[in-house]
């Protein structure tokens, strides 16, 4: 996670923004700054948080004026706060100019707009904590933290680079896959590349070699079919196909290199860590040129980024792919 504050907290704070773009690092970093105001024993009464739609100004502000009962101060915490704050903007400009001893108001928003009146008394009362995203090339190392810090278990690099390949570019749900495989490993301390494959990337990894296996035999209907049937199975898989089939291709990439360097299938097999039917996977090898595993690679890199800026639909841009590798392979 990456964090900076515009200015140094002060000890009497009495509001704080937490911006940026990626919920899971917003809530994160929330989280943390609550767990400073707040015990969590004190929460049940000096706690209010209502949902963002539902907050009415007048409330939020009677409960930043209320005294604390049995805790020292008093917290108001507003989630997804960017409507609320659009929608009241004049009351919070009126609060920020006298706001309460014994309250702190906390509001996580997507975008804080630097150039307006809120924006610049905020510093003179309280703090902007402004997130940022991570870099694909940081989501390693993230998630060797995320390993370390919620679960005590050490994430390998390479364990971790496999993990990001197979779950995505969303840090929560990196989270979410790391509480899985801490709980899969159990009392062990170290979470392997095996451990990644067998928990996380053993459907994703049988579909898309599945589907591949289709495609080379230039099956485009039978390759369509097993595709759809893989986002039908997985909800997740819009975000993890591209994923998927890159982690398979390259090692059809390793494998027709060493091949041609005169390693033998099982040599390769065995270097490269290819499990299962290696008999399918270097039939299917047979079948491609290396050129045509590295134009498809650079495809599925296309795709992968025109489907995070908006630009393609991820669930159509993959199948217009294996039709057009199924049709060149027949």
């Amino acid at each position: 996670m990456t964090a900076k504050a515009a200015k140094p907290q002060k000890a009497a704070a009495s509001v704080c923004v937490v911006c940026g773009k990626d919920a899971y690092l917003v809530a994160q970093e929330c989280d943390a700054l609550l767990d400073r105001l707040l015990p969590l024993e004190q929460r049940p009464v000096a706690l209010y948080q209502p949902p963002a739609d539902q907050a009415v100004i007048t409330d939020v502000l009677d409960e930043l004026r209320t005294l604390p009962f049995l805790a020292e101060r008093r917290v108001v915490l507003i989630k997804d706060a960017d409507a609320f704050v659009s929608a009241n903007r004049q009351h919070l400009e009126n609060y920020f100019e006298n706001p309460s001893p014994c309250g702190v108001l906390i509001m996580t928003v997507g975008t804080w707009a630097k150039n307006t009146r809120l924006a610049r008394k905020l510093p003179d009362i309280g703090q902007l904590i402004e997130v940022g995203e991570l870099k694909t090339w940081q989501l390693p190392q993230f998630a060797a933290r995320c390993a370390e810090s919620k679960h005590g278990k050490k994430l390998s690099s390479a364990a971790a680079q496999l993990l990001v390949e197979l779950t995505g570019d969303d840090p929560g749900r990196i989270a979410s896959e790391i509480d899985k495989l801490a709980m899969y490993v159990a009392d062990r301390k170290a979470i392997t590349p095996e451990d990644v494959q067998k928990l996380i990337g053993h459907n994703r990894m049988f579909n898309a070699f599945a589907v591949i296996d289709a495609v080379t035999a230039g099956d485009a209907a039978g390759a369509l079919g097993r595709l759809r049937n893989m986002f039908a199975a997985d909800k997740s898989a819009e975000y993890t196909v591209v994923g998927a089939f890159a982690y398979h291709l390259r090692k059809m990439f390793s494998a027709k290199v060493l091949l041609a360097r005169g390693v033998n299938p099982r040599q390769a097999a065995a270097q490269l860590r290819i499990f299962g039917d290696t008999d399918r996977f270097f039939r299917q090898l047979s079948r491609l040129t290396l050129e045509q595993i590295a134009g498809v690679i650079c495809r599925l890199a296309r795709i992968d980024y025109l489907t995070k800026t908006g630009a393609a639909d991820c669930s159509v841009a993959i199948e217009q792919l294996v039709v057009q590798m199924a049709s060149a392979g027949r």
